[in-house]
């Protein structure tokens, strides 16, 4: 059977169905009928789709068979939703780099002297221009912005946004109570309260302090950005499997 196409072959316009016919007894219905929404799918979207549920949703494995970015797959899956009705421009909401509001370096009040985690970043990002690129120790680069509202900032590979720069207190506290060392932990694949994803990692702590999630609940994993703007910032060393406060940061915080 030939698939039904969507779009007239002449003018490109969307073609509407009207007859249906059975196989069996040759009865015809006519009116206008509604298409399925996933026949009106165009070949891209269609081997999205069909790549995202063979990968069971997993973008890694879909970004390797598709050989395309992490923010180019998560735009796809953005359209594909649109096209099947299950998210509209105004349901979006999300923030893009597109549509984000940059705060106004000129006029962001920072605090050059604090040695919170926070304000160091500020800082930094002012010195900027309010846009800076981060690398993680995967080496892929990633850019965050600094919003309008000046408490928090943008980054698309992140799983939600925006974020408030209050986060990296949380994480830098954590640590300085953690001896300067800790695990990052993991929370893509464990609740809070698991092993990999308690009080004594990093991905457990933003969890229960900065998502407020309790023990048994799932949360978002964050950290493989917190750690590359914290390094960016000369805040942490970046390790494999750990953060580590730097010797420059400890002096500033006289631990």
């Amino acid at each position: 059977m030939i698939k039904r196409i969507s779009q007239c072959p002449a003018c490109n316009s969307k073609l509407q169905i009207v007859t249906l016919r059975c196989q069996n007894c040759g009865l015809e219905l006519h009116n206008e009928f509604k298409p399925d929404p996933f026949e009106t799918l165009n070949s891209e979207q269609y081997e999205y789709l069909i790549s995202f549920l063979k990968n069971r949703g997993n973008m890694k494995l879909l970004q390797a068979e598709l050989n395309i970015s992490y923010l180019n797959a998560k735009k796809k899956l953005d359209n594909l939703l649109m096209a099947l009705g299950l998210l509209t421009k105004e349901k979006e909401g999300a923030k893009t780099m597109e549509n984000i509001e940059i705060i106004n370096t000129e006029t962001w009040n920072t605090d050059n002297a604090s040695a919170k985690a926070s304000d160091i970043i500020k800082c930094k990002l002012k010195q900027c221009g309010g846009k800076a690129t981060v690398s993680t120790l995967e080496g892929k680069i990633y850019e965050i912005i600094a919003l309008k509202d000046g408490e928090t900032f943008f980054c698309e590979a992140l799983p939600v946004d925006p974020y408030a720069y209050r986060v990296f207190d949380i994480i830098t506290d954590f640590l300085i109570d953690q001896g300067g060392k800790a695990p990052k932990g993991n929370a893509r694949n464990y609740k809070v309260g698991e092993e990999k994803c308690d009080e004594n990692t990093v991905a457990g702590i933003i969890g229960i302090s900065y998502f407020k999630k309790s023990y048994g609940e799932s949360t978002f994993d964050p950290v493989f950005i917190m750690a590359a703007i914290l390094e960016w910032a000369g805040i942490v060393h970046n390790l494999r499997g750990f953060l580590e406060l730097t010797e420059e940061y400890k002096k500033k915080i006289c631990f």
